[in-house]
């Protein structure tokens, strides 16, 4: 493998997304399902010896010290006692504020790539530890298993999911989840799902109704690609999905659809792409 090969950062969808309480501190309890897609950012990393940490390429918009790819590089390093450094080259390709994890799986995945890259040899536990203090979805890119999620996210239990291929649109807004989670009509008081539950059919998002009502360019995706499958948002949005048996009939929904809204097709995938991509290093 390269040296300077790319290391994917998967999106991730929300299959359901459920609040069924409020901790103390006024964090939301949820449950979810995340699966992975085999469709994502990419990053690039060029070890450096005189420890410094540089965003060599990245979003304009975000200055480099908030940028969780920096973030969790200086957490490994300070967790790890590590002095050496590196440079990130980041090539977005999902869109900010969508719903689709980008920036907790780019953080993931650097937590993962630089664990390989210097050599600090901590288990996935311990970087889904690291990454919990920089986001609640961090964690499930770490671990790189479809999950069943409670708690603020962290919560993880491994499920086997069918692995269709989605339609995503990306209609060109960018959420405010804070504002979501202000929302006085959002439903915090969902009666608790088993996994049983979810199987059968159970569960949906909790914040599309919201979100259709502040967002009409996310309404109006919605209900274009509902006429061709059951679509859902993903997250607390924008981006929306809608699964289908086969490429085919995926890329058909897509090519309908096409011009109206941003998009791409992806299959699902239960075990991260990120993990592919470690593996070629062992």
């Amino acid at each position: 493998m390269p040296a300077d090969a790319a290391w994917p950062a998967p999106a991730k969808l929300n299959l359901f997304l459920h609040i069924v309480g409020r901790r103390d501190d006024g964090y939301h309890l949820l449950q979810t399902v995340f699966q992975f897609l085999d469709r994502g950012d990419s990053l690039f990393f060029t070890p450096r010896a005189d420890g410094a940490i540089r965003r060599s390429e990245g979003p304009a918009d975000v200055p480099q010290d908030q940028d969780l790819c920096v973030r969790a590089a200086r957490a490994l390093q300070a967790a790890a006692g590590v002095t050496q450094g590196v440079d990130i080259r980041l090539e977005k390709h999902l869109p900010m504020g969508g719903g689709l994890g980008g920036g907790s799986s780019d953080a993931a995945t650097t937590l993962v790539a630089l664990n390989r890259l210097w050599r600090c040899g901590l288990s996935p536990e311990a970087l889904a530890q690291i990454g919990l203090t920089l986001g609640a979805d961090v964690p499930v890119f770490v671990h790189g298993q479809a999950a069943w999620a409670e708690g603020v996210g962290e919560r993880l239990t491994p499920v086997q999911l069918p692995e269709p291929w989605y339609v995503v649109l990306c209609p060109p807004v960018h959420v405010a989840t804070g504002a979501l989670f202000q929302a006085p009509e959002l439903t915090r008081n969902c009666p608790p799902l088993t996994i049983r539950d979810f199987s059968s059919g159970a569960g949906d998002n909790v914040f599309e109704p919201v979100v259709r009502a502040r967002y009409p360019e996310v309404d109006a995706a919605l209900n274009a690609l509902g006429t061709h499958a059951p679509t859902r948002l993903t997250g607390s949005g924008g981006c929306l999905f809608a699964a289908f048996p086969d490429r085919d009939a995926a890329q058909a929904a897509h090519e309908a659809l096409a011009g109206r809204w941003p998009g791409f097709v992806a299959r699902g995938r239960n075990r991260s792409i990120l993990l592919d991509r470690l593996s070629e290093e062992d």
